[in-house]
C-alpha cells in the first residue's frame, strides 16, 4: 500500500510538505500542491483518516441524530446536511433516536459522547439538561435543529407564527368553522412543534373574537402522516352538521391524508372545504395545496455552517451566525384553499 513517504519521493518534497498539501493544513504553494495531488493520484495513495486524526485531534465526522428516517421532510433535512458535510471534507454518522429507554441512553451516553465524533446535529429531539451537559464536557459543539433543550446553537423556524398565518389565511377567506388538525401530543407538550403550531392556531382565532361572524373553532391531535391525516379526516368531515369548512393540518403530509378523505366522502376542495398545510412538501404542488412554505435542505446546510464555525475550520471560524432568529417561512396560495361559500 502507498505511503505518504512514496508521495512525497515521486513529487520531490518532504513528508511533511506533502501532508500540508494533502490534508489543506498549513501553507503550501499552489504549483506544489498541486504536484502533490498528481503524485498522490499517480500511486493511489489515500491518505488515513485515523493518522490525520492522531495529528489534528479531529476525526472529521459529525454525528446526527433524527427522530425518523422514512420522512420526505426528515430525508430533505438529511441530504442538505450530507451535501454540505462532504463537500467541507467531513463524514457523517446516523442514529435513528428513541423517544426514552436505554437505547436512547446509550446513543448520548456512549455512541456520541465517547465515540469519535467532532460534534452533533440534533434534529426535531427535545433535549434533556443531563443530555446537552455530557455532551459539553466531552467539548463536542451541539447545534439543534428545532426541538427543545438549552443547546449553544439552535436553528428554527417561528412555529407559532406558522399556526397564526395559516389560520389567517382561512379566516381571511371568510371561513368561520375551522379544524385544526394537530401532530400527537400538541395538548400534552405545548413547547413541541404541534403545540406551537395550535397555539398559533388559537391565537389566530382569539383575534377574531368581535368580528361579525364568531369563529367555531376545534382541535383534533393525529399522526403526521397521510395516513393520520386520512383517518382523522374521515372522522372529521363525517358529520354535515359539524363539518367544518376549512382545515389547518400541522402538516402537508396529514393535508394530503385530508383531501383524500374528503374526496372518498363526495366533498369538493376546495368548494366545499378548503385546506392548508405546512412545508411545501414536493407532491404539494400536485395535489395543488396551499401551504406554509420552509426549506428543510437550506436548513441542514445552515446547521453545517454553524457547526463547522463552532468547530472553527479555518475561514470559516468567525462569525457565529445568529442561531436564535427564525428561518424563513413563506404563504404558498394554490387551489386548496378558497372563500368560503354563504351557508
Amino acid at each position: 500500500m502507498p505511503a505518504i513517504s512514496d508521495v512525497a519521493r515521486l513529487a520531490g518534497v518532504s513528508k511533511a510538505t506533502a501532508s500540508r498539501a494533502l490534508s489543506g493544513r498549513g501553507h503550501v504553494a499552489e504549483q506544489t500542491r498541486m504536484r502533490v495531488v498528481q503524485a498522490a493520484s499517480e500511486i493511489g495513495y489515500i491518505a488515513s483518516p485515523d493518522a490525520a486524526s492522531l495529528v489534528t485531534g479531529r476525526t472529521k465526522n459529525v454525528g446526527v441524530v433524527i427522530p425518523f428516517v422514512n420522512s420526505w421532510f426528515f430525508g430533505e433535512m438529511l441530504e442538505g446536511i450530507e451535501r454540505t458535510l462532504l463537500g467541507a471534507g467531513y463524514d457523517l454518522t446516523l442514529y435513528n433516536l428513541p423517544e426514552e429507554g436505554p437505547a436512547r441512553a446509550r446513543v448520548f451516553d456512549f455512541f456520541l459522547a465517547r465515540k469519535r465524533v467532532d460534534a452533533v446535529i440534533v434534529i426535531a429531539v427535545d433535549l434533556s439538561e443531563g443530555e446537552v451537559r455530557g455532551l459539553e464536557r466531552r467539548e463536542k459543539p451541539i447545534v439543534c435543529i428545532g426541538g427543545s433543550g438549552d443547546a449553544t446553537a439552535r436553528l428554527s423556524i417561528d412555529d407559532r407564527a406558522v399556526g397564526l398565518l395559516a389560520t389567517e389565511h382561512l379566516l381571511h377567506l371568510g371561513h368561520t368553522r375551522i379544524a385544526h388538525l394537530a401532530g400527537l401530543g400538541a395538548a400534552t407538550y405545548p413547547w413541541s412543534v404541534p403545540g406551537l403550531r395550535a397555539a398559533g392556531f388559537r391565537d389566530a382565532v382569539e383575534a377574531s373574537i368581535g368580528d361579525a361572524h364568531p369563529v367555531d373553532a376545534s382541535v383534533f391531535e393525529t399522526r403526521m402522516s397521510m395516513p393520520g391525516g386520512f383517518e382523522a379526516g374521515l372522522q372529521l368531515l363525517g358529520h354535515p352538521a359539524h363539518r367544518p369548512t376549512a382545515v389547518f393540518a400541522a402538516t402537508d403530509e396529514i393535508a394530503f391524508g385530508v383531501i383524500r378523505a374528503a374526496e372518498r366522502l363526495g366533498l369538493s376542495v376546495p368548494r366545499d372545504l378548503s385546506v392548508i398545510g405546512v412545508d411545501d412538501h414536493e407532491h404539494a404542488a400536485l395535489f395543488d395545496l396551499t401551504t406554509i412554505a420552509q426549506t428543510p435542505a437550506e436548513q441542514g446546510r445552515l446547521a453545517v455552517e454553524v457547526a463547522l464555525r463552532m468547530l472553527g475550520d479555518e475561514a470559516l471560524a468567525d462569525p457565529l451566525p445568529d442561531s436564535g432568529a427564525p428561518m424563513a417561512t413563506r404563504l404558498v396560495v394554490r387551489g386548496s384553499t378558497a372563500r368560503a361559500t354563504a351557508v
